[in-house]
């Protein structure tokens, strides 16, 4: 991958630098006192029209089944109690919906039941336990499995199922008349695993374009939307039928989803839709509702624990991850590749990877190649599905797509970003910088867009990671359409008159940094259209602008900016690329997180990203190679004693196991240090 060499040619930063930290000769812990440290959400009021939804699926005597994510009824009647005892209130959707339009705010502590699939132990087992507490609840049964005959087996996505492990529709029906429970919709027939890339992934079908093995192509979007509208169809008719109503609640079989299945079952008439993601609900997300999946038949003290830190703020373990480095021109060795990174990443026990979506095989930054098809530039391998699918389900992280904002190669016909010369009075591409297209040329735009839409649609995935690509420095950028584009926000149209003044050369800078924020704020826009409004975003930030805010200047980036914007900004934490001396790298990355600390909660949206490499070249040319591992971890543990609670590092060399994985884990593992 690049070595992020535009901050390294900006080589009058390093003077700047240096000077921070010159004068940070006390190399010791920050000291955060009691009434300064963050309280637990469990120990704050319950936030006004807060609700956590809780779910559940099959309720067994014995020996619960996890193949049905089964809870024991023993557990189940004892978590039931706990709820009752500590003074949580089960809701309504109709108390949800009222809330929602302003009426009566919900209970404290209230919370919200479903049950998914449509197994008949919540006819026989849950359902007299909630009628004898007066709960609600919602059930969602999967209708092609109810429509089973009753002496045929249940075709249970691939299994055969006894017919009397699901309800029936007249169960259904006796339920709905009861007032107390709520029957929603787990589709009709798309609760099971489509083939999703030609690896043979198999991926929820009602959120992905599945692939043909006969064609070697994949689902239209009109195919794929066609699908999910018969299918809504179909299971909405299904259960008005049955219960008199049409339905109002849609849960999402393994709680995947899409933009474009969101938009349909809204489209329909639907007023919440559930998912399996972490965290409480809000009213102002009830199309993309979190749930707390009910598993593995948890007992009541450890269910208790999770019900309580609903809300724990999430921790940042990162690991940013070259997919140029998994590819083989051999697909088996590819597949070995992937094996040994994921069997990595499952080790490290960490949250999240940064995944390349695109290729950079020269390590120049311009993108000429991606991993995922698309219909603009060649595709090198269709890999970043399948390498996405499994680091979030065998590695268990939450995958981030890696993706630059401007440097794409797609012909020379598009604008780039042009440098005016001072001495030359001429604009020309800078041969030192990333090669970038113009945010101001449209057809620029609209074609980063497309590509991006191309992404979404292609894999399932957890967030965007907004390369470090997206800068404009001082003398940029001058090319016609952005000075037409500086003019028709009032400014001077060229690039002297812009510098000549300090105030003029301040609010262009500011004008520049917001309008590459609103350019990636419009990628993220059609990519949740696709994928979901629970895409994430993060975006790298080079350090200079974070130490030294009128560095703005020289990158159009800035950190409030950043802040407001992304769930996480991404500081590159990496104090040798900077030409910090290693002595003095501990003083650097404390200033660094004491400034990111001055800005009120954003150590909390924060992720510090390390270097894992030494790209600094020797006079001999040779590559410097791989940090030492126990400096890194180093780094790592001072990062936390300085208050930073997420970082990760880059790039991750899994062919030779550098980092070292023994030394680094205890040190960026969620599962070791401070919490185990």
């Amino acid at each position: 991958m690049s070595v992020r060499h535009l901050f390294l040619r900006l080589l009058f930063c390093l003077t700047g630098a240096l000077s921070l930290i010159a004068g940070c000769a006390r190399d010791i812990p920050i000291y955060t006192p009691p009434d300064a440290r963050p309280v637990r959400a469990s120990q704050l009021p319950w936030p006004t029209n807060q609700f956590l939804t809780l779910a559940y699926h099959d309720i067994e005597d014995t020996a619960p089944d996890q193949t049905f994510v089964a809870v024991s009824t023993d557990h189940f009647i004892r978590q039931m109690a706990w709820l009752h005892e500590n003074g949580y209130k089960p809701i309504s959707v109709d108390q949800i919906l009222d809330a929602r339009h302003g009426g009566k705010p919900l209970p404290a502590k209230a919370v919200l039941l479903t049950f998914d699939d449509g197994y008949s132990s919540f006819y026989t087992r849950a359902f007299p336990i909630l009628r004898a507490y007066g709960w609600p609840a919602i059930l969602a049964p999967a209708g092609a499995w109810l429509d089973t005959p009753a002496k045929q087996d249940v075709n249970f996505g691939g299994i055969k199922l006894e017919r009397n492990r699901i309800l029936t529709w007249a169960q259904v029906r006796e339920m709905s008349a009861s007032g107390l429970v709520e029957i929603g919709a787990h589709t009709d027939a798309l609760h099971y695993g489509a083939l999703a890339n030609p690896q043979g992934n198999m991926e929820p079908a009602a959120a992905i374009r599945q692939f043909n093995t006969k064609t070697h192509q994949y689902e239209s979007e009109n195919t794929y939307k066609a699908r999910l509208i018969a299918d809504v169809a179909k299971i909405t008719e299904k259960v008005r039928r049955v219960t008199g109503k049409k339905p109002r609640v849609w849960v999402w079989p393994y709680g995947e989803t899409s933009g474009t299945a969101l938009k349909i079952i809204g489209n329909d008439g639907y007023s919440m839709a559930f998912t399996l993601d972490d965290g409480a609900d809000t009213l102002d997300r009830l199309m993309s509702n979190p749930r707390m999946l009910v598993t593995p038949d948890p007992d009541v003290p450890e269910y208790a624990s999770s019900v309580i830190n609903r809300e724990a703020g999430p921790i940042m373990r990162v690991v940013q991850v070259d997919l140029d480095s998994v590819y083989d021109p051999d697909p088996a060795q590819t597949e070995r590749n992937l094996g040994q990174l994921v069997q990595r990443i499952a080790d490290m026990q960490i949250t999240t990877v940064f995944l390349q979506a695109f290729a950079d095989p020269t390590g120049d930054g311009l993108v000429k190649s991606v991993y995922f098809p698309n219909h603009l530039l060649p595709m090198r391998a269709d890999l970043f599905n399948r390498a996405a699918w499994q680091l979030r389900t065998r590695a268990h992280v939450s995958v981030y797509a890696w993706m630059p904002v401007l440097s794409f190669d797609f012909g020379s016909s598009l604008k780039h970003v042009m440098r005016w010369n001072p001495t030359t009075r001429q604009a020309k591409i800078d041969p030192g910088q990333y090669r970038r297209l113009s945010p101001f040329d449209p057809e620029a735009r609209h074609k980063i867009i497309e590509l991006y839409e191309d992404l979404a649609k292609s894999a399932i995935f957890d967030g965007i990671l907004y390369h470090d690509d997206a800068v404009l420095s001082d003398f940029e950028d001058a090319g016609p359409q952005a000075l037409a584009a500086y003019r028709a926000a009032g400014f001077p149209g060229t690039i002297a008159a812009l510098r000549g003044d300090p105030v003029t050369m301040q609010r262009w800078t500011r004008f520049k940094s917001r309008y590459l924020i609103a350019f990636t704020n419009t990628l993220t826009q059609h990519v949740r259209a696709i994928r979901g409004p629970r895409v994430k975003t993060a975006r790298n930030i080079f350090a200079m602008p974070i130490l030294q805010p009128k560095s703005e200047a020289w990158f159009a980036q800035n950190l409030d900016d950043f802040l407001a914007t992304y769930d996480w900004t991404v500081p590159m934490a990496m104090p040798l690329m900077e030409g910090v001396p290693a002595k003095q790298a501990n003083a650097w990355l404390d200033h660094l997180v004491d400034a990111v600390a001055a800005h009120p909660g954003a150590l909390k949206k924060t992720v510090f990203e390390l270097q894992a490499r030494d790209w600094r070249a020797p006079q001999s040319g040779a590559d410097t190679g791989h940090i030492d591992p126990t400096l890194l971890a180093g780094w790592m543990k001072r990062l936390q004693l300085r208050g930073a609670r997420n970082f990760g590092y880059y790039p991750d060399d899994f062919i030779q196991n550098k980092p070292r994985l023994k030394t680094i884990r205890p040190a960026i593992s969620t599962d070791w240090f401070p919490f185990k």
